[in-house]
């Protein structure tokens, strides 16, 4: 009885969370979408935060390496049909696909609280491998997921083991260096059509 109750218990748990959604663009398109931006070498933790709630809704993670720069929305709905995905990891993120982005979650009812710190090509590499090593993400995961890529890098071991989207955000802020810019957009909420944008011109710097 306790083992029966035990497995309706853990299906309504999975089901409440969401199961990963798994995606494996091809090759070429990974292969053609291939951004390198080049130094100072970055990590960008971006934090949805809704308007009317003031509570946190999502986190990702921009990582700016010396091979490429790329994204990490784990769990997000996020799409660009030029930014091909890997498990949560999106390729291509030049400054038009990263303005993109921010403008795809900054809406009427969210705003988006960019913050940016300065680390060295090992680390932003280390980042790099970490987010396309990790898989989907579940849904409700997102910043637990980022939280615990950041706690393997050196430096940030005390990254918080939270599911709130805020805490890591305080956190991530505490760093000497941070830099932080909030993205408002009157859009309205249903923002579907912004995938119909121009295409994004993915620019590479010279000798990327």
């Amino acid at each position: 009885m306790f083992s029966r109750v035990f497995w309706l218990l853990s299906l309504l748990v999975l089901t409440a969370c969401g199961a990963a959604e798994p995606k494996w663009a091809p090759d070429d398109e990974v292969a053609r979408a291939h951004y390198v931006h080049g130094a100072p070498y970055t990590l960008t933790l971006f934090t949805v935060i809704g308007n009317r709630s003031g509570g946190g809704a999502h986190s990702s993670l921009l990582v700016n390496a010396p091979s490429e720069r790329a994204i990490f929305d784990p769990a997000g709905t996020f799409y660009h049909p030029h930014l091909p995905e890997r498990n949560d990891v999106h390729y291509g993120m030049s400054d038009a696909a990263v303005a993109f982005y921010i403008d795809y979650h900054a809406r009427v009812t969210y705003h988006v609280v960019e913050q940016t710190i300065v680390v060295s090509p090992e680390v932003a590499q280390l980042a790099l491998s970490k987010i396309q090593a990790h898989g989907a993400v579940a849904k409700a995961h997102c910043t637990d997921s980022i939280s615990g890529i950041l706690s393997d890098l050196p430096g940030f071991a005390g990254a918080p083991n939270t599911m709130f989207p805020k805490k890591l955000m305080t956190w991530f802020g505490t760093f000497e260096g941070v830099s932080e810019k909030k993205h408002y957009d009157d859009s309205p909420d249903e923002n579907g059509r912004l995938i119909e944008a121009p295409p994004l011109l993915l620019r590479h710097r010279q000798g990327a």
